[in-house]
Formats: structure tokens, C-alpha cells, sequence
């Protein structure tokens, strides 16, 4: 049996990306839930993982850390996680990649915080650039690979969908105005079954840390 160690749902953006990818291909875990209190380094997450970080998944004691590392490993025992196309599933891939190792100003103006929803203000330049990034790759994902195959960003849902979940749930937070096709897939994001169970769990949750809530309070007034 799997264990998944996770943050706070509320809070940890992280944590959802796999938990998501477990859910939605029904692979049997036990979920564990920890407090993420800050952003900086844990060292009482150690016995966890090597990096004192969740998400971080055990197979049977042996540990593995960091969201695409982890969807990796899974992807060995699982191969439809990825696209079976070779080309869609390079590209799925590299977005994956993109996604977990950039778009700072995105994250850091828009933190993850599912208790707010805002009526927004306009981005400044640079969380700009990595918005219209994002609706790039959905764009070309959704309208060159996706096909007939599915709703999702390459037409069958993969680990592609679970990295870019967390920014589902922040553009939806903070009102991010998108184009047709961006939109669309948003709310396809959105309805999808274990997208809602994460979201009721991380609103009815009840700690708070005044930090987090006070960084998203400052993009706009409540809708």
C-alpha cells in the first residue's frame, strides 16, 4: 500500500497534484495529512522526506519526493498516467516540467488559499507573462493534441492536468479573466469529482495561518 503524506489542503498547492492523480485513476494510498506552517525548510519533516517537503509518497517505506518525481514513479507502474501518443506524451512532459519549475511570480501574487474568492484586479507585467504562459501551453495542448480524445489537456486525463491543477484552482481564487478555449478547460478542471472533494475538505478545514490569508487578501475584494 501506497501512503501519501500532504499539507493542508487549503494551503498546499503541491500536495494536490499527486493526491488528484491518485484519486482519479484509482490507485489504493493511505493519506497523510501534515501542517505546512511556512514556506521555509521543516526540518520535522525529515523523517518524510529527503528534501523536508510534502508532497512525498512511501511505497512500502521506501521514500519519494518532489510532485513530478513522484508522477513519474507511478507512471512506471502505471503508463497511462502519460498520453500514449510519443509526441503528446513528449510535450505533456515537458509542460509538466515547466509547470514544476517555474512560473514564480504566478505563484508568489497568487497564493494558493481555497477559503477566498476575489473579484480581481489586473496582473502586474511580470504574473502577467507567466498567465498568458499558462493559457499558451492549455491552448496548444487542448487544440493540437487533445483531438476527440477527452475533455482534458491531452484529451485523456494525465499527470499533465494534475500539474497545472493548483493554477486551476488560483486562477478560479483570484478571478483571472481567460479566453474561450483556457476557460473552458478551467471549469472542465473545476467539475471534475476529486477537484471538488479537495476543495470541500480544504474550506471545511480550520487551521488558518494569518500569513498565507493576508498575502491573497491583497488581490482584490471579495466577490
Amino acid at each position: 500500500m501506497l501512503d501519501l503524506y500532504i499539507g493542508n489542503k487549503n494551503y498546499s498547492s503541491w500536495s494536490l497534484r499527486i493526491w488528484l492523480l491518485l484519486k482519479h485513476f484509482g490507485i489504493p494510498f493511505r493519506e497523510h495529512w501534515v501542517s505546512v506552517a511556512g514556506r521555509e525548510y521543516n526540518p520535522a519533516l525529515r523523517p518524510l522526506a529527503g528534501n523536508a517537503r510534502v508532497p512525498a509518497l512511501h511505497d512500502d517505506g521506501f521514500q519519494v519526493w518532489e510532485s513530478i518525481a513522484i508522477a513519474e514513479y507511478l507512471a512506471e507502474r502505471h503508463p497511462a498516467l502519460w498520453p500514449s501518443d510519443p509526441k503528446a506524451r513528449a510535450r505533456a512532459r515537458s509542460v509538466s516540467a515547466e509547470m514544476h519549475a517555474g512560473f514564480a511570480n504566478l505563484r508568489k501574487a497568487m497564493p494558493m488559499n481555497l477559503k477566498f474568492r476575489f473579484k480581481g484586479k489586473p496582473a502586474d507585467e511580470k504574473v502577467q507573462r507567466d498567465i498568458d504562459r499558462v493559457v499558451e501551453i492549455w491552448t496548444e495542448a487542448r487544440t493540437e493534441f487533445a483531438g476527440t480524445g477527452g475533455p482534458y489537456l491531452f484529451g485523456a486525463f494525465s499527470i499533465a492536468d494534475c500539474m497545472f491543477a493548483p493554477v486551476v484552482f488560483r486562477f478560479d481564487i483570484y478571478n483571472v479573466p481567460l479566453p474561450p478555449v483556457a476557460a473552458a478547460y478551467r471549469d472542465t478542471l473545476l467539475a471534475h469529482p476529486a477537484m471538488k472533494e479537495w476543495r470541500e475538505e480544504g474550506i471545511r478545514e480550520t487551521e488558518a495561518h494569518a500569513h498565507f490569508d493576508a498575502m491573497a487578501k491583497e488581490y482584490g475584494g471579495p466577490r
